[in-house]
């Protein structure tokens, strides 16, 4: 349940972030390419306006009469103020001759000088602005993109942006973003979710597989311990009893002769906790805590010793089966023991020789 818990909110998670990240996206591809978009619609407007200019300027160069020019810029321009740009034509008081809705033509711009309300140049940047900003209007919003004055007349070429219809393709160009972001989401999300499951799936079971093996470790160790216990308690039942005393004894020598601040001091084997050698000096520990020396190396001092109450768990110590208060794990399948009264050094006994350790306490 925790798992399955984990895994859910593990998804709401992604899903979140993808979310934000793909809000933050989706307007910032909206902005360049809406802005991408309008000045290229600028740009080929201004050039059409131009062009249409110079035509009809050359048309009145050839006398050809002004009815005529008007009825051909009407026919053509009709009714297309419903795309996102188009063109009318005034004069220089601001009287409309040609527009897209022909209940327009006649009236006059509500400007005292058209040519000062256009800017000199109508940025892709602006004009978006404009577009998001705009306020509704039944009429339509319009927004001047470019005036160019018609030769040989006193007539004036206007170009407008419609900017309902260029709200409306902005707002297709976002919601086609949103479709692509919203597969390309649901996507990705799903492939995190599984990758997390399977990720998680494999270490889970190198987890459990751990886990097994430590409560092995733990049992066998807990085992061992009982063994250590068992055995301590079966060497002093036999210690109180004077004739198996005497068996234990019989392998070997029953004290050894150490220094003690330059005195000659035996100390009798049931007195020995633990030996160890360091800087090939053979340190002999007694259960009250003593700590005194002798000449005698490690090998021959085990050689007169009962396996049954000593054992060499490495090439530094011996120790006594009474002076170890714990085994606990160490490293790689190796035991490290934990003897009273307390050793700075140690006491590890190795991977290979913990098996023997262990048929050792269970003598």
């Amino acid at each position: 349940m925790q798992k399955d818990r984990l895994y859910f909110f593990t998804f709401i998670a992604i899903t979140i972030i993808f979310l934000g990240v793909s809000l933050t996206a989706v307007n910032y591809f909206t902005t360049i390419s809406s802005t991408k978009l309008l000045d290229s619609q600028i740009a080929l407007t201004q050039k059409e306006v131009k062009q249409i200019s110079s035509l009809i300027s050359d048309q009145i160069t050839f006398q050809t009469t002004k009815e005529t020019i008007v009825k051909s810029i009407q026919k053509s321009i009709q009714e297309t103020d419903s795309e996102s740009m188009f063109i009318s034509v005034f004069d220089w008081s601001g009287k409309i001759i040609c527009h897209p809705k022909k209940t327009k033509i006649g009236q006059v711009i509500d400007v005292k000088n058209p040519l000062s309300s256009v800017k000199e140049a109508v940025t892709p940047s602006y004009l978006y602005k404009q577009i998001i900003n705009k306020n509704d209007n039944p009429e339509g919003d319009f927004e001047v993109i470019s005036m160019y004055p018609i030769g040989n007349s006193d007539w004036i070429m206007l170009a407008q942006a419609n900017l309902d219809k260029l709200s409306e393709q902005i707002k297709e160009l976002k919601r086609q973003y949103y479709l692509v972001f919203g597969i390309m989401g649901l996507i990705m999300v799903l492939a995190c979710f599984l990758a997390v499951r399977i990720i998680g799936s494999t270490y889970e079971k190198k987890l459990e597989s751990k886990n097994q093996e430590l409560e092995t470790e733990l049992l066998s160790l807990s085992k061992l311990n009982t063994d250590l216990i068992n055995y301590q308690q079966k060497v002093e039942k036999e210690e109180g009893n004077e004739l198996d005393e005497q068996n234990l004894n019989e392998k070997g020598k029953k004290r050894i002769l150490t220094y003690l601040r330059n005195e000659l001091v035996p100390i009798p084997i049931e007195t020995i906790a633990y030996v160890f050698v360091e800087s090939t000096i053979t340190y002999v520990v007694s259960f009250d805590g003593k700590q005194s020396t002798t000449n005698i190396s490690l090998d021959e001092i085990y050689t007169n010793l009962n396996v049954v109450n000593f054992y060499r768990a490495n090439r530094q110590f011996i120790i006594a089966i009474s002076a170890i208060k714990k085994i606990v794990p160490y490293g790689n399948s190796q035991l490290k023991i934990l003897v009273n009264p307390h050793s700075d050094i140690e006491i590890i006994i190795s991977k290979n020789k913990a098996a023997e350790f262990k048929q050792w306490l269970n003598m």
